[in-house]
Order: structure tokens, then C-alpha cells, then sequence
């Protein structure tokens, strides 16, 4: 990993562990140990413990007393639980956002689209295709403009980021083949405010997600 720079400490800990989580290279269920993870960041283990905490409260790891912490598991539980609550906040996003939204918004959401249309065609990095996809939701979320809502979408956030981004691991065709036109679609619906069938197609749009990682995941393992 690269060193820490020297900013907040404990958030840059935070970033960089994230990053390395995100891309894959630590892997769902392993153990993260503070002497370690300080030695390669180059800060104290206390900058490292703090930043754990952070990257707790996202819902990325979990700590347990005298057993350390760990990356949440990809498990078809822990995909059910946060796909079904994401399902449910998207809903009332994209809702929200349709009535809400003003014109540099959809403007943004059709540059997010053609930007994964560009990605789609090319070598499709897999990371960029999902990190876009995050924008394009976190657009959404500040059109619909209740900061409450945005909360509860950033507490399951970083769960969502690192679970697409193994749903493309293991199945990068079926997502890029798919990326472009369920956004593309959403975000038509949302510029013409066509309030009626756009909750269902954002629950469907996350649901579909769900399906595909499990599937891919089952297939994996047998």
C-alpha cells in the first residue's frame, strides 16, 4: 500500500484500507491487523484503530473483543440484507429525486450514462464501471435533496461499492452488458419526471444486482 500522507491520520488510514478492500486485494472475511496495516500505512496503531472504527461504521468490518476485526464476509446473507435495504432507499430516492431535480442534474446523470457507454466499449475496467455507477447513485441521492436519506445511503455505501465490485469480478460480461442500459433508463425516466413504474424499476434495477452476485457466487462455489 502507499504511505498515509499526512492529513487526518486516522481518515487517510481509512481511505487507503478502503481502497484496498474495494479493489479486492484484502479479501471478504479476512483478519485486518493493526501492527501490520500500521507498519505499511507508516502511521501509529492508533491512527490505524481509529480508521478501522471509521470503516466500521460503514459497515465494511467488523470487530470483535479479543478476535480483532475482519472484512464483512460475501455471503448470501450479507448480500440479501444490504441489497434489500438499498432497494428500499433507492425507491424513495429516485421518487424524490424525479420531482426534485433540476436541470444541471440530469445533465449530470445523461454525462455519468455516456461516460459508462465510453467505458462499456473500450477494455471495460471493471473498477471504473462500478465506481461511476456509485456516482450515478450518489447524484440521485442529492437530487432528492433529504439529508437524512443521503445518510442512510452513505451507512450502507462502501457495502454496496465493494459488492459490485465482486459481482463484476465474477461476472464482468453480464454486468457490462447491462451497466449502461438500466441507467441509461433510469435516468430518461427521471428527466421526463415519469413518476409511475420508476420505483419499482429502481427496486428492480438494485433486486437485479442481488440476483446476478448470488448467482455468480453460487456458480463459484460449485
Amino acid at each position: 500500500m502507499q504511505p498515509a500522507r499526512r492529513r487526518g491520520l486516522a481518515e487517510e488510514a481509512a481511505d487507503r484500507i478502503r481502497d484496498e478492500i474495494l479493489s479486492g486485494r484484502f479479501a471478504p472475511g479476512s483478519a485486518l491487523r493493526e501492527v501490520e496495516l500500521a507498519g505499511s500505512l507508516q502511521v501509529s496503531r492508533g491512527s490505524v484503530r481509529e480508521g478501522l472504527a471509521i470503516l466500521e461504521r460503514e459497515g465494511l468490518v467488523h470487530s470483535e473483543w479479543h478476535r480483532g476485526t475482519r472484512i464483512i464476509e460475501l455471503s448470501e446473507t450479507d448480500i440479501t440484507e444490504v441489497y434489500e435495504v438499498r432497494a428500499a432507499l433507492d425507491r424513495l430516492a429516485t421518487l424524490t429525486a424525479a420531482e426534485r431535480g433540476r436541470a444541471g442534474q440530469f445533465d449530470e446523470l445523461d454525462r455519468l450514462v455516456a461516460a459508462m457507454e465510453r467505458e462499456a466499449r473500450g477494455p471495460a475496467d471493471g473498477d471504473r464501471l462500478v465506481a461511476l455507477d456509485i456516482e450515478f447513485h450518489d447524484c440521485v441521492y442529492a437530487m432528492a435533496g433529504n439529508g437524512r436519506l443521503t445518510s442512510a445511503w452513505e451507512a450502507v455505501r462502501s457495502q454496496v461499492h465493494m459488492f459490485q465490485a465482486h459481482r463484476v469480478r465474477l461476472s464482468h460480461e453480464h454486468y457490462r452488458t447491462r451497466v449502461v442500459d438500466e441507467h441509461r433508463e433510469l435516468a430518461t425516466l427521471l428527466r421526463a419526471g415519469r413518476v409511475e413504474g420508476l420505483g419499482d424499476l429502481a427496486e428492480e434495477h438494485v433486486r437485479s444486482a442481488s440476483r446476478g452476485l448470488i448467482e455468480s457466487l453460487r456458480e463459484l462455489h460449485h
